[in-house]
C-alpha cells in the first residue's frame, strides 16, 4: 500500500510529526480540529499498515512501531540484523539494515548520507557531523528509539 505523500492527510501528519498541535494545523488549513483529528487517525492507520506490510515483505519481525513518527523497529530474519522501516516525506518508505561496510567505496554512499540527514532534519533530530553513513544511522536510530 503506497502512502499518499502528496495528500492533504499526509500534510497534516507531517505537520503533527514536526510538533505542530492539531489546533494550529486546523487554523493553517481553515478547517475544524475535528476534521484534522479524523484525518490524522486515518493517516496513522495508513502509516501503520504500510510499515507492517513492508516488514512482512522484507521478512522483518517487528519489535516496536510508532505510527505518529512513522517508524518500525525490528529484526531481519534472513540477515539476522536490526532493521528500521521509516516514512520520509522526501524519500518515501525506506528500510535500513544495521550493517558494517566500506561506505566510502559504496556507489550508494551519497544517497545514504542524503537520506539519513534528510530524515533527521524532518524529525528535528540533531546529529554529530560525520561522513560515515553507518555511524550516522546508528546515532539517528538510537536517538529515534529514545523519542518513541
Amino acid at each position: 500500500m503506497p502512502l499518499p505523500l502528496n495528500d492533504r492527510q499526509f500534510a497534516f501528519w507531517r505537520l503533527r510529526r514536526s510538533g505542530l498541535p492539531n489546533v494550529r494545523i486546523a487554523d493553517r488549513f481553515s478547517i475544524s480540529r475535528q476534521a484534522v483529528s479524523k484525518a490524522l487517525l486515518a493517516m496513522d492507520r495508513k502509516v501503520e499498515e504500510t510499515l507492517i506490510e513492508m516488514a512482512q515483505a522484507n521478512q522483518i519481525d517487528a519489535e516496536s512501531l510508532n505510527a505518529e513518527k512513522g517508524v518500525l523497529f525490528g529484526r531481519s530474519v534472513p540477515f539476522d540484523a536490526a532493521a528500521v522501516i521509516f516514512v520520509s516525506a522526501d524519500h518515501g518508505v525506506q528500510v535500513w539494515y544495521e550493517h558494517e561496510g566500506d561506505c566510502g567505496a559504496c556507489p550508494r554512499y551519497a544517497r545514504c548520507i542524503e537520506l539519513l540527514w534528510g530524515y533527521a532534519d524532518e524529525l528535528g533530530i540533531a546529529l554529530t557531523k560525520t561522513d560515515d553513513p553507518t555511524r550516522l544511522a546508528d546515532e539517528l536510530f538510537a536517538k529515534l528509539r529514545e523519542i518513541v
